[in-house]
Order: C-alpha cells, then structure tokens, then sequence
C-alpha cells in the first residue's frame, strides 16, 4: 500500500521531498537537452514553468517542516532562541 508524505515520519517526509525534487530537476534537465521544434519547445517551455512551480512548492513544504519543528523544541532550548521575547510581554 502506497503511503503518502501526510503519513510519514519527519525524515521520511524530508527524503520524500528531497527525492521529488532531485527528480523534478532531472526533469527539468531533460527538457533543456532534448533537439525539439518550435512548436514542441514552447510546450516544453510551458512544462518547465510547471516543473519550477512544483519545485518551489517542494522547497515552500520543506521550510514549512522545519519551521513546524521549531515549535516543538524543548522549553529549556526555545526559550533561549535569540528571537524569544524577554521580559515577558
């Protein structure tokens, strides 16, 4: 049974969206090598704006992650992120 990356572990999650990027940069790189005609290269181009939107949503999930997981640290070490608020507030 497939599982998808809302039921992995943090680093599986982590591998998961590292695997598809690489994969979509091999993508991408495929496209710029192929010999294609006018017509064929302004689809290309087209697929190649799609592939950079889903690679920024890859790293946007990936910063999303880790900024999750700051949330979660232990109080002794969040309270003593330099951005913490001091003094009470």
């Amino acid at each position: 049974m497939y599982s998808g990356p809302d039921r992995l572990s943090g680093a599986e999650r982590a591998r998961w969206l590292a695997e598809l990027s690489e994969k979509l940069g091999e993508v991408r790189q495929l496209l710029t090598n192929l010999d294609l005609s006018s017509d064929q290269r302004h689809a290309a181009d087209e697929l190649n704006l799609r592939i950079q939107a889903a690679l920024n949503e890859v790293h946007s999930l990936r910063l999303g992650r880790s900024l999750q997981q700051r949330d979660n640290l232990h109080p002794q070490w969040s309270n003593s992120l330099p951005w913490a608020t001091r003094g009470g507030s």
